[in-house]
């Protein structure tokens, strides 16, 4: 039979059915109203505020996202192809050193330059100067080279045995270096040397240093120079020592040499050195440029010690430390003389005697390189109208260095 049987079983889980009166049953069923919002949460303030949050959590997702990429971008390789010396002027702000990257093709990216320097805080650390950034470095390694100021290092070697005239010259034809020189320096008090320097460092800035040089190599050469030196002063020792560069390029004749004028002075022999006759005659420009004259030994001069006793008035270059240690320690020797050898050295003696032998070996081995040079002469030049002196070699068969003397002496013993 169709229908609800009244034995049937009731649905799992079905509320159990409560009787209800006639008069309920008619009734409608209530419905709950719903609860209205609270007067805070509908006032203005909390609207904005929400409103402020969720701008606040949109900010800094934006912002963490861009951080990211910053990040990302900061450290990445940059598009430089070749290591590029870039120069940042003096007195520019962070969007200029920015553009100067770009423009340089340092960095594609200026935001990411100057965001980087703002999140790291280097904005007061950026240094102006000479930088050379690297092939395809990060903003992050450009930022770190400017901001330890990691700069070019130029440099500048100054010979020794050069004249204060002859640096200033040298200083003078160097672009890097900025501004003049109000004057020569006096000579000998310049250290020669190999200096670095930054673009930008002036010439009296390079003058200053090498003079601060000298003084302090020379007062610690002269603190333990050998106790019986004859001479009084570490002014004296700079004139002695200039006279030692310009008579030998060889570094293990230096001592010697010192030895051979430290002994003709203890002996009140007058020195004889060729350089000091070229120095009276040209003072600082230091080359003659042609062998000394017999006329030219025999002209008195403040500094041609041929004429006078003892040391000249001042130096006649710049000795560099190897011979200011020469001069203050000399080799312990009795020899007085010395002569050119032929082969860019010197033959050294003790007696005149032994002297006279080592000249006429010179000019044996002249003769011999003259003989074998005569075939392939082109053409013979003509003699001097005045020719050079006996007591002094002409033009060595060796080339010495350019601030060398042209002219070895050939020391003959001093008459009194």
């Amino acid at each position: 039979m169709n229908g609800i049987g009244t034995g049937s079983v009731p649905a799992k889980n079905s509320k159990p059915l409560t009787p209800r009166s006639p008069r309920t049953a008619i009734e409608p069923d209530t419905v709950e109203i719903p609860t209205r919002r609270s007067r805070s949460a509908r006032n203005p303030f909390v609207v904005v505020g929400n409103a402020i949050i969720s701008l606040i959590v949109l900010v800094a997702i934006v912002t963490g996202i861009a951080l990211a990429v910053g990040k990302h971008r900061f450290d990445a390789p940059g598009p430089l192809p070749e290591d590029r010396v870039v120069n940042i002027p003096r007195g520019v702000g962070i969007r200029d050193i920015a553009d100067v990257l770009m423009r340089d093709g340092v960095i594609d990216q200026p935001w990411v330059f100057v965001g980087g320097v703002l999140v790291l805080k280097a904005r007061e650390g950026l240094k102006a100067g000479e930088y050379q950034f690297k092939a395809h470095a990060s903003v992050r390694d450009v930022v770190a080279t400017i901001v330890e100021g990691r700069v070019v290092a130029h440099q500048i070697t100054i010979p020794e045995g050069l004249t204060s005239e002859q640096i200033v010259a040298r200083l003078l034809d160097d672009d890097v270096l900025t501004g003049n020189i109000k004057e020569i320096p006096r000579e000998g008090t310049l250290l020669p040397d190999t200096y670095n320097f930054t673009r930008g460092t002036t010439r009296e800035q390079m003058i200053q240093r090498m003079q601060q040089a000298q003084q302090r190599t020379l007062k610690e050469i002269w603190d333990r120079h050998s106790p019986d030196l004859p001479i009084k002063t570490p002014e004296q020792l700079v004139t002695l020592a200039s006279l030692v560069e310009k008579e030998t390029a060889k570094p293990e004749e230096r001592s010697r040499v010192a030895a051979v004028f430290v002994n003709r002075l203890k002996q009140k022999m007058r020195l004889q050195s060729d350089p000091t006759i070229i120095y009276g005659l040209v003072g600082g420009k230091g080359m003659l440029g042609r062998p000394i004259m017999k006329s030219e030994i025999d002209q008195p001069t403040p500094y041609n010690t041929y004429q006078i006793d003892g040391l000249p008035p001042g130096p006649i270059a710049n000795p560099g430390r190897a011979s200011l240690e020469a001069a203050a320690n000399p080799a312990r020797t009795r020899e007085l003389y010395f002569v050119a050898d032929g082969t860019g050295g010197h033959a050294f003696a003790e007696t005149y005697e032994q002297h006279q032998k080592n000249v006429a070996r010179l000019r044996a081995t002249e003769v011999d390189q003259k003989d074998q040079a005569a075939p392939n002469a082109q053409m013979v030049s003509s003699p001097p109208q005045s020719a050079p002196a006996a007591s002094a070699q002409a033009q060595p068969p060796h080339r010495a260095p350019p601030h060398k003397s042209q002219t070895p002496a050939i020391r003959q013993p001093a008459t009194h």
